[in-house]
This record gives C-alpha cells, structure tokens and sequence, in this order.
C-alpha cells in the first residue's frame, strides 16, 4: 500500500489534481484532497442497528495537511429535542398509600407533578421487584427477560434464570447507543445472585446494562442507616455523617451527576433512573418524620382503608360503581385486637408513613434541581408510585428483623411493643402487619406478591412533560403495564425499536407505547392482553375481562394445595375496577376461554412450568441455579476479601463448619474481627475481643450464644480454630461449639438455634473487619472499629 501512494505522489507533480484523482482511481484506492469532505460520509444514521456503525474513514493522498481539510467529526447525537428522562421508581409502594391516588399519605412532590401532568389509574406492575424493574427497563416481559422472579430464587428453568439474555437489551443501552448520557440511582437488584462477587461476570451490573453512572445498592433490600453501596462496581463505605439516610445520599449523588453532565454537555440529554430503597423494608426512616404521623392512623386499618376508598370515589380516581372488597380472611378486623397489639400496630404504621413522606420529600429536592437548571420543559418523568402493590410480608403482627421472615420464624407482639419508640431507628429492621398492607392498596384485597389481584400488581402513575403533555391535569384509565414504558421513551425522543444491539439480534419490544395517551383522554386502548403470574398466583387480561386465581397469600410458605386445584375467578373490569364481582359461575364459558388463553401466553413467553416454591428457592442447590461455590467443602481467604454477599460465599448453613485463622499478634496485644457474616439482625462472628479469641452465633438479634477464651493471645503467631459441629436431622437446629488455639481447646459452648435460610439481605462476609452492622457486641461499629489490629496470613473455612 505504501508503494500505491508512493507512486501517486510521483504522478502528482507532473499531474494537476484532477488527474491525482484519476490515478488513485487506477489503483483502487479513494481519495481526498484540498476543501474536499469524504465521498463516503453518510449522513442518515441507521439507528436500527447498535450501536450505530462509524463511516469509513477517508484515505488522503495530499502531502502536505495545510493543502487538506480533515472529515467531519464523527458522532452519535439524540435526534433533536429528544427530551431527557427520569424514571422514578419506589419500591413497595401500593395503590392506595399516596394523597395522589387518594391514600392518607401526603405526597405533594406526586401531587404537584399530577397537576401539571397526567395521573394513570390502570398502570400495572409484576407484583414484585426484580421482575418489574427488569420488565420497565427492557420493555418486555419479566419470563421473556429471565427474571420470573426475584434474582434469589432464580431456578434452571427459561423464564426464570435470573440472567438478563443479551437478545433483551435494555433501554439504557438504546439510549446509550443513541447519545444520551445515563445515570442509575438506588436499588437495582436485577443480577442473577452468582454473579455479584469480584469474579463477576459483570454483564448484568448497572454499567454494562447500559449505564454510564451507578451509585446504589446491588440487592433486594438495604439497611439504610447502613447500606452496602457500589459506586459502578467498586464498594464503597457509606459517609459517616450525623444522620446519614441511603435515600439522601443517593439523591445528592443524583442531582449532582444531572447538573454535572448538563454543565459540561447541555445540548446531550440524559436519561436517568432513580428507584429508590424506600418504602421497601426495613423501614428506616428519621424520627422527626414518624413524628410527624403520630395518632394519624389511631383508627386502625379497617378505618383507614374505608377512607382512602371514599376518597379515591370522591376524587373520581376510581368509577363510581367500584365496590370495597373484603379485608383477606387471615387479617384481623382492627376492633379485635388487643391494646398491646393495637400500640405496636399504629407505630408500624406511623413509620412506614413517615418513610413515605420522607421518600417523596427527597424525590421533590431532584424535580426542584432540574427546575434550577431550567429543564422542567424538556424533561419525561414517569414517578411510578410502586414496583409492587404494598408488602404484607410482615405477616399477621409484623417484625422488628425482616430477616425473621426468610428464616421462618415468628415474631410475637409482646417481644415488638419494649421496642415501639425505637421503631424504624438504626437498632430495628422492621417491616409492618399485613393489615396496614391492605390497607395501603385500597380499593383492592390483595398486596404484593399476588399477581392475580390489582392490590398486587395496580400502581398509581404519574407522567409529567410540559413540551409533550398538554392536557395536563387528567386521569388516563387505559390499560397499561410497566412493559409499556420503554417504547413510549423511544417513540417521545422519535428513536426507532433496534433490530441489534451489540451484535446480537433482539426480541421485539412486548410492550406498547403510551404517547397516544398523552393528549386524548378518550383513545382507545391499545395494550390489550397482558398475562401475570408470580410463585403460582397467576391471571391473564384480555379486552376488558381479567381471569385469575389466588393460589397463596403471601405470608403462606408451606402446605400449599397443588396448581391443577386451584379454583379461577372472572371479572369484567369495564364495570368492576375493584375486583368485587366474580362472575365464574354466570360466565363460565368465557372464564374456561380465558383460562385457555392464559395457557397459551404462558406458553409463548416461557411462564411454565410454574413454581410456587419461594423460600425453598433461596438455596441454590433447590432452585438448580448456577452456585458460585458449586460443590466446594473449603475456601481459603485472605485479608482484603471483604463485601462478600451470601450467594457468592461458601454456605455454612444446616452443616458442621472448621474455621481456622493464622493469625500474628503484635506485642501489646491485637483485637477486631477475623471473618464475620452477616448483620446485627443475624450473622456468626470469629474475632479478638479485648485481646481473647471469641466466637458468637447472632440469632436473628433475639438470642446471642458466645464461646470465648479465658485468656488473651501473647504476641506472636497463632492458630485460632473455630468447629462448630452441627446437630443434623433438619434445618436450623443447633449444634456444639468448640474454640482452639494452637492445638488446645480454650472454650466450648451450645448455639441452640441456627438460621436455616439467610442471614443477610445485603451485609455480607468480610475477613479482618465488620462492614455494616456489627454481627457481635463489644467489637465495635464499622469498618474502622472493627478492623483486626494484627495480621491475618489466611482463614480456611470447611464444611461438612
């Protein structure tokens, strides 16, 4: 090639340019010379195809570059007047919780955003997290995307592996591709279990699904005075500021990324992603804000949700003909309970309202920075008031430990009402009684996990985009579904759905736009059939007609009847918002139609076989999912291995366990942790305290069960050896604790009660140190506290 422009330069000067050309042309080769753009730029960009191809370069053949002009830059840009994009999402929020949608809790950032906006009363969700966020952000369905379920009870099955398939890109990267800038914020919880250690893969992580920036939490759930925050895909520790709350933090993060990216490059747009860790349990929230709900909910849930319902009649968020269903039978009625039942119950309540509150109060301070930088007009934010209708997780009395749930144990109101005044404060991790779940999803029965009832599934919605709404202030009560928000973003900024991306040939969007909705209140519905189904509650809707049946409640674990017996109900949602009339018996014909066609969705979009396991799937070797541990009886660690989450460190649970520490303790003593698991709400711990090896078992924060050394290690190298040796015929049982040092046993112990399933939602195992919340009293709090004063050369842990 070198001798090709060799030759030409020859010709060159006993040729005029002209025949430059005509000799490159000879040879084969393009050419560019003096004031000439490239013969091969190609203005029109085929954006059906990621990402966008980049020109061939044109090949010069002037000498000299002051005779020359270089091509034009090369650069994807948003269509013009592609407007920017904030999805806020909260986590378990129900329909009938907000002022907005006629609940008791005031959300006036919701409230002015619908005002000046359109409110949408017949938006549906999953019924429960991962599916929903995967489904918002990739437009299709959840078993589509693999995410059947939440990430830790993915099983082998397509539908519900938990592994996002590169053939469903999500909309980050189409925007991405298309020169947006994109930031996520808060809880993202939609990578598959296996892959959140170090190793990775991280394909699933923020940043690779198409995220420039991340800042958040990586799980299902954090401690929000404590959370395990990632900043990309490096961990980083929380600020230790007076006061500090996860949904500040991350606000803060959020504004200053939106003003920094639009400082630098305001002509680009953003898409930002803000789903935030509240209102999901634990309910974390500052005292001040409790406060200022105290005696608001002293009638009870009974009272509370009759009055969200004639509000939302009066307001006219509902039809008029929408009848009250009946509380679910397990639910007390309020005027039954005790008065200690009744102290404990309008606290729970107190708090998650002031969480809501709280919530709402910070999402204001992000509408409020894009206001300052004079955005308002251009920007598309969909406030989605819920992935998921309100949790009843919290079973008949509610928790001070979530993790009690997952470890099947039940708390009693006698051991919540000593902690009343400390509810929702750093030294409780506690969810709500189902009653108030109810309650918080009026007009309907149901709460979270029932995908087969709208208390489940129906989430109020708010759209607000000046540039693009101008019928502001209406109600929209088409059918919709979170599917349906990623093709109404590409059709706002006039991008097409990609055939492929990255390489990879894509399955079609499922869901439908909802730009027709934004100016004709009376369009007719276009996302007309649309199946829902989680852990074997399941329904389908079609036209105007929904078909269900309600196989578990969501405090029901065990003892299910089997699928084939499940009875189906029939309702005609054009006269019955509320789910109040079943007509199987008049419409039988119809109901056994639906049913059929419920088949034959689950079918297409990989729902069967249907699993209505839940807890058991949290044990990989159950679910069948990939384990990152596989068979491993052993792993040696070293110091610096800390943030390990549960799914990615060898379980311990249910089993006998040797932990054995080569440590070295300088002169004057050593103290700190040597490998820990877990939170103060449940965890083991292996450390020096006040110079003595211990080793405490943390039950659930109710029982703590330590084995400690009389005497304090000299200086030098040590071996300190923990066996535990499990009891066996079952889950949780207990087993006998032996501590070793240096071949000598220094202490034994009993440990009655193990937790048999999860020991932690996102706190983790860390080797020379306690991240979070300390697993074990008098160690200290944090990283700093905590940190082993000695040197650890390595920690072997084995199971039997």
């Amino acid at each position: 090639m070198r001798s090709q422009y060799q030759g030409i330069a020859a010709l060159s000067r006993g040729l005029g340019t002209c025949k430059i050309l005509a000799a490159a042309a000879l040879i084969g080769l393009p050419c560019v010379v003096s004031g000439q753009a490239s013969p091969l730029e190609n203005p029109q960009l085929d954006r059906s195809v990621l990402p966008i191809a980049e020109p061939i370069p044109p090949t010069y053949t002037e000498l000299d570059v002051r005779n020359t002009q270089p091509p034009p830059r090369f650069e994807v840009k948003a269509p013009e007047r592609a407007p920017n994009v904030i999805i806020v999402l909260i986590d378990d929020l129900g329909f009938g919780a907000t002022s907005t949608f006629g609940g008791p809790i005031p959300t006036p950032t919701l409230d002015n955003l619908a005002s000046t906006g359109l409110r949408y009363n017949n938006f549906h969700t999953t019924a429960l997290c991962s599916p929903t966020r995967v489904a918002l952000k990739s437009g299709r369905n959840h078993h589509t995307a693999n995410a059947g379920s939440i990430m830790e009870t993915s099983t082998a099955y397509p539908g519900n592996t938990g592994a996002i398939p590169n053939r469903v890109a999500p909309l980050a990267e189409m925007l991405r591709l298309n020169g947006y800038s994109t930031g996520a914020f808060g809880k993202w919880h939609e990578t598959a279990a296996w892959e959140t250690s170090v190793s990775g893969p991280f394909d699933r992580w923020p940043i690779h699904q198409g995220f420039d920036k991340f800042y958040g939490f990586i799980g299902g759930e954090t401690d929000q005075w404590s959370p395990l925050i990632f900043d990309g895909v490096r961990r980083i520790d929380p600020p230790r500021t007076e006061g500090y709350h996860f949904t500040q933090d991350m606000t803060d993060q959020a504004i200053n990324w939106m003003k920094a990216q639009q400082s630098l490059t305001p002509d680009k747009p953003f898409f930002m992603y803000f789903a935030t860790g509240a209102v999901h349990a634990p309910h974390h929230v500052p005292k001040e804000w409790i406060a200022k709900f105290h005696g608001k909910f002293d009638a009870g849930w009974d009272a509370v949700r009759q009055a969200s319902y004639e509000r939302q009649m009066k307001a006219g968020i509902v039809p008029e003909n929408t009848k009250l269903p009946p509380r679910p039978d397990d639910i007390k009625a309020w005027d039954t309970l005790s008065k200690g039942e009744k102290t404990i119950f309008k606290r729970q309540a107190e708090t998650f309202a002031g969480f809501v509150a709280h919530t709402d109060h910070h999402v204001g301070r992000l509408i409020g920075a894009v206001e300052d930088i004079g955005e308002t007009n251009n920007t598309l934010i969909f406030y989605i008031a819920g992935d998921n209708g309100t949790s009843a997780e919290g079973g008949m009395v509610g928790m001070f430990n979530e993790m009690t749930y997952f470890n099947g144990v039940q708390e009693k109101v006698e051991d919540l009402l000593p902690l009343v005044d400390k509810w929702g404060s750093p030294e409780t991790f506690p969810h709500m009684a189902a009653g108030w779940a109810v309650a918080f999803d009026s007009p309907f029965r149901w709460t979270k996990q029932v995908a087969s009832d709208f208390g489940g599934t129906r989430n109020g919605m708010v759209v607000h985009w000046p540039d693009g709404i101008k019928q502001t202030g209406g109600l929209r009560a088409q059918f919709s579904h979170v599917i349906d928000i990623a093709p109404t973003v590409l059709e706002a900024a006039t991008l097409p759905e990609p055939k492929v991306v990255n390489g990879t040939p894509q399955v079609p969007i499922e869901g439908t736009s909802l730009l027709y909705t934004f100016n004709d209140a009376d369009a007719p519905e276009r996302h007309t059939t649309q199946y829902f189904e989680m852990f074997g509650n399941r329904a389908i809707y079609r036209d105007g007609w929904f078909a269900r049946t309600i196989h578990r409640a969501p405090w029901e674990t065990a003892k299910l009847s089997p699928l084939a017996e499940d009875q189906w109900d029939l309702y005609n949602l054009r006269e019955d918002f509320s789910l109040a009339n079943n007509l199987a018996k008049a419409e039988s014909d119809k109901l056994e139609q639906m049913k059929a066609l419920f088949m034959v969705e689950a079918a297409k979009y990989h729902v069967l076989p249907i699993d209505d396991r839940t807890i058991a799937r949290t044990n990989p070797s159950i679910a069948g999912r990939p384990d990152l541990m596989g068979d491993r009886t052993s792993i040696t660690l070293y110091e610096g291995m800390e943030g390990m989450l549960e799914n990615t460190f060898i379980n311990v649970k249910n089993r006998s366990k040797t932990v054995t520490a080569e440590i070295e303790i300088p002169e004057g003593g050593a103290s700190g942790a040597l490998l820990v698991q877990g939170s103060r709400y449940g965890g083991w711990s292996l450390h020096i305290r006040d110079g003595k090896p211990a080793y405490e078992y943390n039950f659930l924060g109710l029982e703590r069960y330590v084995i400690e050394s009389p005497e304090s290690l000299p200086p030098g190298k040590a071996t300190v050896v923990l066996d535990f040796n499990y009891d066996g015929g079952g889950l949780g049982k207990g087993g006998d604790a032996i501590l070793r040092v240096n071949g000598s046993q220094v202490a034994q112990g009993r440990i009655e009660r193990t937790q048999p399933n999860i020991f932690s939602a996102d706190e983790t195992a860390d080797v020379g140190l306690d991240n979070q919340t300390p697993v074990a009293q008098g160690i200290g709090y944090g990283p700093d506290e905590t940190r082993f004063t000695g040197k650890i050369h390595e920690i072997v842990v084995a199971v039997e």
